[in-house]
């Protein structure tokens, strides 16, 4: 939907001292001593949380659940450091970016190659609508480069620091139930497998390469870069509103038609949820104010360290301190909207439900959460359109995708033991760089052409000198 109405920048947050003047008074008045005394006592640091610095050599994920020391850390510099070091290093050999997956596709006994510095625009052509660039490109990078140009990828995933590589491997998405994800821009890529010898893979090259390619897990080989289909530069009309979750299930649907970007996020234990959406927008641009996302975090903490213990009196609470309505209402350019970088680091599981099954899926994860006195970071749900990669999780049909998180020094169990049956039960296939334990007989219904990812995989790897321990239990368990 094109908007050209007038759209004043407006933020507003919930406020993490209103949180904890009004729960201190409510607190004195509503709740028995004891309890409340014995619940503000609690730790919630899990016992295997590892806050220390890296010891040298050592690696470790954004979050800091993944930490390994290998034998090599290998850093390039250029697509020619990544053949050398393909060609000489020790097996297994594991390419990482900025680190953000949460499930451990990275640690590798043997060499961990860091991309990162490969970065940066190659070769556009604006009338063409395309674009080359450096496969550790990170998304804010490439998003500003590209603008630059007069170009944009046609979606964005909220995090905006992931490599190029990272986000295309794992199948990263975005919103928008007419938006594919972003592996879905490729037309193009160039990979270093397990020869060392670079090969440029388009669909008119080799199909089954391209389509297993897309969203690899870094199992094919190294990419060094992308060539993309892209889109005009465009801004977006923004809007965050706060509205009880109960009203919203039925809003879901016709808002996700209307909306060119529409997603959820439920806030846990609360009732409510703040519906954000995304409409294309011609005319003057407001920009984004600074924004209130980790006050509203530290303020959903607060009200969980404060009641938490006794899920209705956290609800009553938050029902007078959370007000519904417009909380934010700008304009920018997409690319300035759509991503964001997070201070407070976590853990996340995230599963896609095929659409027919989401909503009950939805709907079971929300009371199953509010039911946990431990939980309060929101729950967000979003909606991507199909797409044909082999491993998309995606592919045959839009998805439903639903993603939990615990604070990263907090337990993350329940995940495992609790939601995960949950997600599987409703046909979910898990995010691949999210947290999960399924393994190749889980996968293997999920995905019609898992087997035939698989003989590609075997064809370009196949003495297996990308597959660490975990990346085998997905495709040789």
């Amino acid at each position: 939907m094109m908007r050209e109405a007038k759209a004043a920048a407006k933020t507003t947050g919930l406020s993490r001292r209103t949180l904890l003047l009004g729960g201190a008074g409510a607190a004195a008045l509503l709740v028995p001593g004891v309890p409340y005394a014995l619940w503000r006592s609690r730790n919630f640091q899990r016992p295997d949380f590892n806050p220390a610095p890296l010891a040298p050599g050592e690696w470790a994920n954004w979050s800091g659940a993944q930490r390994i020391t290998p034998k090599s850390i290998a850093v390039a510099q250029t697509e020619a450091d990544i053949v050398r070091i393909v060609k000489s290093s020790p097996a297994p050999i594991r390419a990482v970016g900025s680190g953000h997956s949460f499930t451990p596709l990275v640690p590798t006994p043997g060499t961990i190659l860091d991309i990162g510095p490969v970065s940066g625009l190659i070769a556009h052509d604006t009338a063409a609508r395309t674009a080359t660039l450096h496969a550790g490109t990170i998304l804010q990078v490439a998003a500003g480069q590209l603008d630059a140009v007069g170009l944009a990828l046609p979606n964005l995933s909220d995090i905006d620091v992931q490599t190029l590589a990272g986000l295309f491997a794992t199948g990263t998405h975005g919103t928008g139930r007419t938006l594919a994800p972003l592996h879905d821009a490729i037309i193009g890529f160039r990979l270093i497998p397990a020869s060392g010898e670079p090969i440029d893979v388009t669909e008119a090259s080799d199909p089954a390469l391209f389509a297993a390619g897309k969203v690899s897990m870094g199992t094919l080989g190294v990419m060094s870069q992308f060539t993309l289909r892209l889109v005009d530069r465009f801004a977006l009309h923004r809007k965050l509103t706060i509205m009880p979750m109960d009203d919203l299930y039925d809003r879901i649907e016709p808002m996700s038609h209307q909306h060119r970007n529409f997603e959820i996020l439920y806030l846990s234990g609360t009732g409510k949820a703040a519906a954000i959406t995304h409409d294309l927008w011609q005319g003057p641009i407001s920009g984004r104010p600074p924004s209130t996302d980790e006050d509203t975090l530290k303020g959903m903490r607060d009200l969980r360290d404060q009641f938490g213990w006794f899920p209705w009196l956290r609800r009553r609470m938050s029902e007078g301190l959370i007000s519904s309505g417009v909380h934010e209402d700008t304009t920018d350019r997409s690319w300035k909207l759509l991503s964001t970088s997070r201070n407070t680091r976590f853990n996340e599981m995230e599963y896609h439900i095929p659409e027919a099954n989401g909503l009950a899926a939805l709907r079971e994860v929300i009371a199953t959460m509010d039911r946990r006195p431990d939980a309060f970071f929101p729950i967000e749900m979003r909606l991507t359109h199909e797409d044909d990669a082999w491993l998309s999780p995606f592919q045959g049909g839009t998805r439903m995708s639903i993603a939990i998180h615990a604070p990263a020094e907090e337990s993350f169990q329940m995940f495992f033991d609790v939601f995960q049956p949950i997600f599987r039960r409703y046909g979910g296939r898990p995010h691949w760089g999210k947290l999960h334990t399924l393994t190749t007989a889980d996968l293997r219904p999920l995905y019609p052409r898992f087997d035939d990812f698989r003989d590609v995989r075997r064809r370009m790897d196949p003495a297996g000198k990308f597959l660490n321990p975990f990346t085998a239990r997905l495709f040789e368990g």
